[in-house]
């Protein structure tokens, strides 16, 4: 039995990425294809060493994750990057590449949707009977997702408290979808909109994508979970569904493995970047689990409807959003009388603890996207106001070239 960690004692880190057509960026469904040539077999889950590959839901996506995890993210990136270059050089057969941001700008979800048919394909197909998968919220979300360890039920009161307050500001950091359908939807994170609306149909599945203040196990169970299997009970009568992944909140607890998963990071350009800003909420989580600000009694006390008015403000304009509640600044000691940006936020609370958490090379990340702005505000930048779609894919074949080389998106570098 694997040994239950403290706070902060490992770091688990998942990346997924679309596969596309090198030239056309259209969407090929062939993560099957790609696992099967690097094992010989269908395999929902192959390990190499620190990185493991997998499948999602749908069979254009691979993720890349840490191998169970890890004791430190130092450095974490060379490792996504070396294996985000492999497959790139595997996908060259096919004409295919690996496409990063939070959604695809011109994947038409309803009609390039396959849904992985091989191993425990029986979770999608459910999924698929209930929601009818082809849409933009189940097909075309691409994201970072950061997994915390808490020991018991004190430690996963404080985890959950921290993360539930930091929740809302997260997209101005991480926003990387603002084009859908080839248009520009004056969202920094379409990603977000369409994933806390793509179980409409269950609502406690997702809540209001911030979780409810519960701070213990048997209050999340009886609060959170026991009521979304209730719900989702008569439209799943297997139960294949009645497991603690079902829940969809943009944090959710894994009581199973005793971590706190957050999931509302889009995917950046690069792995850098990506490791950047997981620094930067593990710095600010520090921060406010040590009380540096406030007492965590103080945090607890939001409730999920103030701290959604923030998060959705978030995800409409991004770093650019207005934080207007006084209130909720203080949690993070900006103490100015007075409304302030995201951005200007995440740079005070930055600037007042990311020294203990970064490297050089995520430093330097977290600086480019502090300086030039999160990767939706430099994608929206290159594309111009109405972009054609050869313009589309002229900037997104940039990203992939980011990608692969590792490097940030500067729009200006565009012609």
């Amino acid at each position: 039995m694997t040994r239950k960690l403290h706070l902060f004692e490992g770091f688990g880190v998942e990346m997924e990425y679309m596969i596309v057509h090198k030239d056309t960026l259209h969407v090929l469904p062939i993560t099957d294809k790609l696992i099967y040539d690097a094992v010989g077999a269908y395999l929902s889950d192959v390990e190499f060493g620190d990185i493991a590959w997998s499948n999602e839901l749908v069979l254009h996506v691979v993720e890349l994750k840490t191998q169970g995890p890890v004791q430190s993210l130092a450095h974490l990136e060379e490792a996504f990057q070396r294996h985000v270059q492999q497959i790139n050089q595997m996908l060259a057969k096919y004409d295919a590449m690996l496409l990063p941001t939070g959604a695809h700008p011109l994947m038409n979800p309803y009609t390039d949707t396959s849904l992985w048919p091989h191993e425990h394909n029986a979770v999608y197909e459910a999924y698929n009977k209930i929601f009818d998968c082809r849409g933009h919220g189940w097909a075309n979300l691409q994201s970072t997702h950061l997994n915390l360890p808490f020991f018991d039920d004190a430690e996963f009161g404080k985890l959950h408290a921290a993360i539930r307050v930091l929740l809302p500001i997260i997209p101005a950091l991480s926003a990387s979808s603002p084009v859908l359908d080839g248009k520009i939807t004056g969202l920094a994170d379409t990603r977000l909109e369409v994933y806390r609306n793509n179980q409409e149909k269950i609502k406690s599945i997702a809540g209001q994508v911030i979780p409810e203040a519960v701070f213990t196990k048997a209050d999340y169970e009886e609060q959170i979970l026991q009521k979304m299997y209730k719900d989702i009970a008569l439209y799943d009568p297997e139960g294949t569904l009645q497991e603690e992944f079902l829940n969809s909140r943009g944090a959710i607890a894994r009581f199973e493995r005793n971590t706190i998963e957050i999931r509302i990071l889009d995917i950046q350009e690069n792995p850098v970047a990506d490791i950047a800003i997981v620094q930067a909420i593990v710095a600010a989580l520090k921060a406010l689990m040590s009380e540096k600000w406030v007492r965590l009694e103080v945090l607890k006390k939001w409730h999920e409807d103030q701290l959604a008015s923030i998060f959705l403000e978030v995800i409409k304009n991004g770093q650019n959003a207005s934080i207007l509640d006084t209130d909720f600044l203080a949690l993070f000691g900006y103490t100015a009388n007075e409304s302030t940006t995201a951005l200007k936020l995440w740079q005070h609370i930055l600037k007042e603890t990311i020294d203990t958490e970064v490297t050089p090379g995520t430093a330097q990340a977290l600086h480019h996207i502090l300086t030039h702005g999160n990767l939706s505000h430099r994608i929206l930048k290159a594309l111009g106001e109405e972009p054609s779609e050869e313009r589309i894919n002229q900037v997104y074949q940039q990203l992939a070239k980011c990608l692969q080389e590792g490097i940030m998106f500067i729009p200006d570098t565009l012609c």
